[in-house]
């Protein structure tokens, strides 16, 4: 199986670290709610216990989830400010209406933050451009005002 890095900011990176560590100190926790659910009896009809269960496969599960992604993480290097690359701002004028987005790889998305993916079809059709570069996306004009 061939192992593919996955690219993170330095920032995404210290983000999936502290979820990983608060998900780590909260096994204890799920651990006592299956304790004290398993003690009420009959597992078979025991919401309570069910419901611990699931909340522990999820945590673990998220677990190993964010140790792949940091085991794989190659790091963002910010480079140059002259293109649109993984880990620049771009500032843009999409059709009179001015957004910044962060570009940045597939698992650290949230675009409600700002943060768009290079897979994306608007990362798609930013990543390389140079400040002041115009281009057509979904029937609008865009123009990249500013790479930080």
């Amino acid at each position: 199986m061939i192992k593919k890095s996955i690219s993170l900011t330095a920032e995404g990176k210290k983000e999936l670290e502290k979820e990983l560590d608060e998900l780590i100190k909260g096994r204890p926790a799920i651990a006592e709610k299956i304790a004290t659910a398993r003690a009420f009896g009959d597992l078979s009809e025991n919401e309570e216990y069910s419901s611990a269960r699931a909340e522990q496969k999820m945590a673990e599960g998220r677990i190993l989830e964010i140790q792949e992604i940091l085991k794989n993480a190659k790091i963002i290097r910010a480079g140059k400010k002259d293109k649109a690359i993984l880990g620049a701002t771009v500032s843009l004028d999409m059709g009179g209406r001015k957004v910044d987005y962060t570009l940045v790889g597939p698992t650290e998305a949230n675009p409600l933050e700002g943060k768009i993916s290079n897979e994306s079809p608007i990362g798609k059709a930013i990543l390389g451009r140079k400040a002041g570069e115009e281009f057509e996306f979904n029937g609008k004009k865009v123009k990249i005002v500013e790479i930080k």
